[in-house]
């Protein structure tokens, strides 16, 4: 429970970045003259479209960091990975680096864009859920930060669940910004945005008192969550103790 709502909080006031960021391909999306209900059904496959890639990707890395967590290093990862957060909040120089990732993986954006565009030409339900999964895929430190938030979890299903938490937690905005690109003034767009610092200062701290595994609230202990018999049972060679 603790990773939905940590998702959707994360979604809900990092949307204001993706607003800025795909709030141009969202304004762009083919169907304008379409009939009411499907002009929005066709926005909502849109958005449902990014949240799939976002939780194929928690699945993904979610792997990844069970098995960082069968390892043991689960702790010094969620400590490592909110330190990272902390700075990224808050120190000008740790932002400009982070901001270089979206550039490392920008070679792979004109192929994305170039399928984004042959699908916006063609249009109809399945193009706009498969812009949807493309625009999941395309440079975003807001989802940077959330996959490496999603690699703590130390379960494929809680990373995953994360991820799809955080893409629901973003659909608002994009879904609002879809219907009418003017209804938030670039005023208001820039006092959000300030909140973004703030929301991955939370998400950092709250890293932090998790690999402390202090075993209390907002602090439990991981290595007895890791081998409950849910999480083990297809591993019945790992011995706990």
């Amino acid at each position: 429970m603790d990773w939905i709502v940590t998702g959707l909080t994360l979604g809900f006031v990092g949307s204001i970045h993706c607003v800025g960021m795909c709030g141009p391909l969202a304004l762009m999306l083919p169907g304008k003259d379409a009939a009411r209900w499907r002009f929005l059904g066709e926005r909502l496959l849109y958005n449902l479209g990014r949240t799939v890639t976002y939780t194929a990707l928690g699945g993904v890395f979610g792997a990844l960091g069970l098995v960082v967590a069968l390892a043991g290093y689960q702790q010094w990862l969620s400590v490592i990975i909110g330190g990272v957060l902390l700075l990224a909040a808050f120190v000008p120089w740790m932002q400009q680096y982070l901001g270089r990732l979206e550039q490392l993986t920008a070679g792979t954006l004109k192929r994305v864009v170039r399928w984004i565009q042959h699908l916006y030409r063609r249009g109809g339900s399945a193009s706009m859920l498969a812009i949807g999964v493309l625009n999941g895929l395309l440079p975003c430190g807001l989802v940077y930060a959330a996959v490496a938030t999603a690699v703590t979890a130390g379960t494929v299903a809680g990373s995953a669940v994360f991820m799809a938490s955080f893409g629901l937690g973003t659909i608002p905005a994009m879904f609002a910004v879809a219907l009418a690109g003017g209804l938030m003034s670039v005023t208001w767009r820039t006092r959000l945005q300030k909140l973004i610092p703030v929301a991955l200062a939370v998400l950092g701290i709250l890293l932090i008192l998790r690999g402390l595994s202090l075993g209390v609230f907002l602090s439990p202990d991981l290595r007895e969550a890791l081998f409950t018999p849910g999480v083990c049972r297809f591993l019945p060679l790992v011995d706990p103790v």
